[in-house]
């Protein structure tokens, strides 16, 4: 991947608050008392803070979509799990300061500039997934209908696009 490409996405607000929110994981997972719990809550805290900028790096890798709103569910839920992990470790005592309210303030900031991001999502370049969660399915007119909203022609420039980027990379190689 070509650093131009990497730049694209740690530049957008999204995954720089989820960077805040990886941050703010590991001082946590550093400040909580030895405990049996400790080592799998810090691993569930820094799985999760690693996976909402994994997919927030999917999600601009490709346009479309339904494959950008899947990620998107995906941040919301890793995002969910690591203030249910911090709001666990509040409650058996084994977290020396109070996390809570600091995660909840960080979480609340990324909602806000996540929120903004998904919005910016292009719903009208999608094609159906036939799972019927964007699209109803369920009769030929409608399927149809969902073929005729595919633009093949925008779908795979995306590939040249990245073919392009490849090729910038033997460029400079060389």
């Amino acid at each position: 991947m070509s650093s131009r490409r990497l730049d694209k996405y740690e530049k957008l607000p999204v995954y720089q608050k989820a960077q805040e929110l990886f941050d703010l994981a590991e001082v946590i997972a550093d400040a909580l008392k030895e405990d049996e719990m400790k080592e799998h809550l810090a691993v569930q805290m820094f799985t999760n803070a690693a996976l909402i900028q994994a997919k927030i790096a999917g999600a601009e890798g490709g346009g479309l979509y339904t494959l950008r709103m899947q990620n998107a569910v995906l941040i919301k839920l890793a995002t969910q799990d690591m203030f249910n992990a911090i709001s666990f470790a509040s409650m058996v005592e084994i977290n020396e300061e109070d996390y809570v309210d600091l995660m909840r303030d960080k979480i609340d900031e990324f909602r806000l500039v996540f929120n903004d991001w998904v919005r910016g999502f292009d719903k009208t370049y999608d094609i159906p997934d036939n799972w019927a969660i964007r699209f109803d399915c369920s009769t030929p007119e409608q399927e149809k209908l969902e073929e005729l909203m595919f633009d093949e022609d925008r779908f795979f420039n995306d590939f040249d696009e990245n073919e392009d980027i490849g090729d910038d990379e033997d460029d400079e190689k060389e």
